[in-house]
């Protein structure tokens, strides 16, 4: 099975991105893939945790980082207890270093060819909305039950 689901990808950058990660056997988002993509830059990191931007940032967004467990889980309640208590003391971090007073917080479980994610390897997003982007871009995570195509 694919470290990716290619049917979610939105741009043709992060599908092409997709399939050569997915071709040298990278998860993205465990420590080495991590490591290893240049392009993926780390902000700080805990030892269950790791937070960056969104490389592939929803439009409408002015802020969109990525918090990624070090462990490769497809749920948040399948990863360790100590992970699961570290999550909140990071997402904290997050909120108190750029000075969040409003954001929202997504995340998919499971199946990705079932939730949206692009990606075999659960992450939460915390997304704040562009207040120059007006309310004709709102921000949109996709969420589905249905298996999305495969490109």
């Amino acid at each position: 099975m694919s470290l990716y689901c290619f049917g979610n990808a939105r741009t043709p950058e992060q599908l092409a991105d997709m399939r050569e990660l997915d071709a040298a056997g990278i998860c993205l988002f465990c420590p080495d893939g991590l490591r290893r993509h240049a392009r993926q830059q780390i902000l700080f990191a805990t030892g269950h945790w790791t937070v960056t931007p969104n490389e592939f940032p929803y439009p409408g967004t002015a802020l969109h980082l990525l918090l990624v467990p070090r462990e490769h889980a497809a749920d948040l309640l399948d990863l360790s207890a100590a992970a699961q208590a570290d999550f909140w003391h990071v997402l904290g971090q997050v909120r108190e270093r750029h000075g969040l007073g409003h954001y929202g917080l997504g995340v998919r479980n499971g199946d990705c060819r079932y939730t949206g994610a692009t990606i075999r390897h659960v992450h939460a997003h915390v997304l704040v909305g562009d207040p120059a982007a007006g309310n004709e871009t709102p921000v949109r995570m996709r969420f589905s039950s249905r298996p999305g195509r495969e490109a």
